[in-house]
């Protein structure tokens, strides 16, 4: 049995640990808080109450694989969280959001393979301890001989394409567009599908990243624009990204890590971004609107 440790019982990650939790040694990894909360509530998926084994982080021991999927803003924690379960064996998978937290893995763990990854499918939908997905996903996977045979093993739908810088870009570029503007126009994945408006937007938003890209040394990005705008066509019509459920929920969005990031990188690289400062500054309204009507309620 592989022994895995996995950080995060969000919507995805969740997902993962109810597909891994009966077909390795999977080990959730939690403070004391949480660990008290999940005794007292179970994490609930599609309906169904979960049991998992859950370690704390002072326990310690060598993992084969740990799995990342807490969102961006629990990523500093998270890093802090698995130190004493990482080994010159073991390899990292992050399946946080955006392009940066795979580097900022390996900065503290240059011992282990951390490799580049992300999930894409139907989105899932939290509230509270429950999560529901209906299934349709993959993980996005660096090519790795170990991992591609254990998510065989396991029965977990995973591609290793022969680009991975430019498919954690793709995914970069639909999450910058779609979740923003989703959220500040209140619109599913349909009703974003049907507006001509919204596509045509869209392209500028796309064509401030790719200039980004192209400065990063990213190649083959002469379809990006249409790729990531047909990516939109794969998501179900019924289904919302993250950060509308974030904005709509009254949590806080990974804005910082979609348009922030691109923002911040096109600063250090001299190129302009109104377009994705527009989207920044909204969502950051919309934040603190609902920071103000919790406070006030």
């Amino acid at each position: 049995m592989r022994k895995v440790v996995l950080i995060g019982l969000g919507a995805v990650g969740l997902t993962y640990a109810v597909k891994l939790k009966d077909k390795c040694d999977l080990n959730i990894l939690v403070d004391k808080t949480r660990l008290e909360k999940y005794k007292k509530n179970k994490p609930i998926f599609n309906g169904v109450e979960q049991d998992f084994n859950y370690v704390l982080p002072e326990e310690g021991f060598d993992t084969d694989l740990i799995i990342i999927s807490t969102k961006s803003q629990g990523l500093e924690s998270a890093i802090k969280c698995i130190k004493n379960f990482v080994s010159s064996k073991t390899r990292i998978v992050s399946l946080i959001n955006g392009i940066s937290s795979e580097n900022k893995i390996k900065q503290i763990y240059p011992q282990a393979k951390v490799l580049k990854s992300y999930f894409i499918g139907h989105s899932a939908v939290r509230s509270g301890n429950s999560v529901t997905q209906d299934g349709v996903g993959e993980i996005v996977i660096e090519k790795d001989d170990f991992i591609e045979e254990f998510f065989s093993e396991t029965g977990v739908n995973y591609s290793a394409p022969s680009d991975i810088d430019y498919s954690m870009w793709l995914k970069f570029t639909f999450n910058s567009y779609a979740n923003p503007l989703s959220a500040i126009l209140d619109m599913n994945f349909g009703e974003l599908k049907q507006n001509a408006y919204f596509r045509d937007f869209s392209k500028n938003i796309i064509y401030e990243i790719k200039q980004i890209a192209e400065k990063k040394g990213i190649k083959n990005l002469e379809n990006l624009e249409a790729d990531a705008l047909n990516s939109l066509d794969r998501m179900c019509d019924d289904g919302k990204t993250s950060t509308h459920q974030d904005i709509l929920a009254k949590r806080p969005t990974e804005i910082d890590i979609f348009s922030g990031e691109v923002i911040r990188m096109g600063k250090e690289l001299g190129i302009k971004t109104p377009y994705n400062q527009f989207l920044y500054d909204l969502i950051k309204i919309k934040e603190e609107n609902n920071e103000h009507s919790i406070h006030t309620c």
